[in-house]
């Protein structure tokens, strides 16, 4: 019988994690989408202009996580995930403009995933911080991979 209790204990602050794992990347996610429309620039972060990396650290750091400025260091943070487990608040990885390049260049942060598509936000040269889907030719063919942050 004790051992019954202290499963559902367990289950029960499993669950209680998870909702404010869930809570958090909402809030981080709301946080982001005060900045949409805010000008991309080289190197920026902060809101007088973001590059890509610089919008996701400052993002993240709002909330209590360190992440370097350069989306090639951002990538060997947190732990790596699957596309078919990716969810709100993970890191999406892009090769840069070259899409034959092995090296990461951009990075945005999972807004939405449906059945057949990934939404994320991110700073891009053209448009700066702005909404864009993994199923769109130019980020399709230069998908790198997808890591979690906020376990």
């Amino acid at each position: 019988m004790f051992s019954s209790f202290g499963q559902t204990i367990v289950a029960q602050t499993a669950k209680k994690d998870t909702t404010q794992k869930a809570s958090m990347s909402a809030e981080l996610l709301s946080f982001a989408k005060k900045h949409l429309s805010l000008r991309y620039r080289s190197g920026g972060t902060s809101k007088k202009g973001f590059d890509c990396s610089g919008f996701v650290r400052y993002c993240f750091s709002q909330f209590g996580f360190t992440l370097p400025h350069s989306s090639a260091a951002q990538i060997s943070h947190g732990t790596e995930v699957g596309i078919d487990q990716a969810r709100a608040g993970d890191l999406i990885f892009f090769k840069g403009h070259n899409s034959s390049s092995q090296r990461v260049g951009h990075v945005g942060m999972i807004v939405e995933v449906g059945t057949n598509y990934v939404k994320f936000i991110h700073s891009a040269w053209k448009g700066g911080v702005r909404y864009d889907f993994l199923n769109a030719d130019y980020y399709k063919k230069r998908f790198v991979g997808i890591r979690r942050i906020i376990e």
